[in-house]
C-alpha cells in the first residue's frame, strides 16, 4: 500500500496535497516507468473523482490543487489562466543570486511560439560549504523565495539555467557536473524546487484561500546540511 498523500486542504469543492517529488499528478507516456500518480492515489484516498487545475512537475514537490467537480474545475482554470493564482515556490541553486531579481525572459514552447515568462527572485539564505568543486575549493549555493507571474512549461527550472543559478538536481536545465556531485557527497538525486504556497480568492465565496506546504523531508534534509537549518 502506498503512503497516503497529505492532505493540506479540503472544502467541499476543492481538496489540496502536498506532492512528493517524483510523483507525476497523471499518467503520461514520456514517463512509462510510473505506476503511481497523484490523480489515482488522491481520488482512492478519498473516495471521489479529482480534477488537477495545475500541473507540477514529476520532481517538484509541494502544493498541488484539484478541483472536485466540473464546474470548480473550470472556474479555477479561468482562475489560473487569467493570473489570478499567487504562487510561491522555494528552491536551492548554485551560486550567490542577487538580493532581489525581475527574470523577464520569453520561453518558447514545444511548437515553436515564443511566449512572455516573468518570474520574481528574492534571495532569502546564501552559505559557502567546504566542498570542492572544479578549480574552487568551497561551493556556494543560496536559497530563493520564487513567484512566477506566468506559468510557462519549466519555467522557473529555465530562468534559473537562464541567470546561470541551477537549480540543484534539475535535468536537463542544470548543472550536470552539481547534480553528481549532490549525488555522489550527499545521496541526493531530488531537484530542490518546493511549490510553498498558494494563494487565491475562493470563486464562489471570494474568501481568501492561502494553503502553505511544508517542505518535503529531502529538500529539508539539503537545508539543514547546506544552511544549517
Amino acid at each position: 500500500m502506498p503512503e497516503p498523500l497529505s492532505i493540506l486542504y479540503q472544502s467541499d469543492d476543492l481538496v489540496a496535497i502536498n506532492k512528493p517529488h517524483g510523483l507525476l499528478v497523471h499518467r503520461s507516456p514520456i514517463a512509462s516507468d510510473a505506476s503511481e500518480f497523484a490523480v489515482q492515489l488522491l481520488r482512492n484516498q478519498i473516495g471521489q473523482r479529482v480534477y488537477p487545475v495545475h500541473r507540477l512537475d514529476r520532481k517538484t514537490g509541494g502544493v498541488l490543487l484539484f478541483a472536485l467537480n466540473e464546474q470548480m474545475n473550470s472556474a479555477m482554470q479561468t482562475l489560473f489562466a487569467e493570473g489570478g493564482i499567487q504562487k510561491t515556490y522555494v528552491a536551492i541553486v548554485r551560486g550567490y543570486t542577487s538580493d532581489e531579481l525581475t527574470i523577464d525572459y520569453p520561453l518558447r514552447r514545444d511548437d515553436g511560439l515564443l511566449q512572455d515568462a516573468v518570474t520574481f527572485l528574492k534571495t532569502l539564505h546564501r552559505t559557502e560549504v567546504p566542498l570542492p568543486f572544479g578549480k574552487h575549493a568551497t561551493s556556494r549555493y543560496s536559497l530563493i523565495e520564487l513567484m512566477p507571474t506566468t506559468g510557462r512549461m519549466h519555467q522557473l527550472r529555465k530562468h534559473m539555467a537562464h541567470v546561470m543559478h541551477p537549480i540543484i538536481g534539475d535535468r536537463p536545465h542544470g548543472c550536470n557536473k552539481q547534480n553528481k556531485l549532490f549525488k555522489e557527497h550527499f545521496d541526493m538525486n531530488t531537484m530542490l524546487l518546493h511549490a510553498q504556497r498558494i494563494e487565491f480568492d475562493h470563486p464562489v465565496t471570494s474568501e481568501r484561500i492561502t494553503i502553505t506546504a511544508h517542505l518535503q523531508p529531502e529538500f529539508a534534509r539539503m537545508m539543514g546540511t547546506l544552511f544549517g537549518e
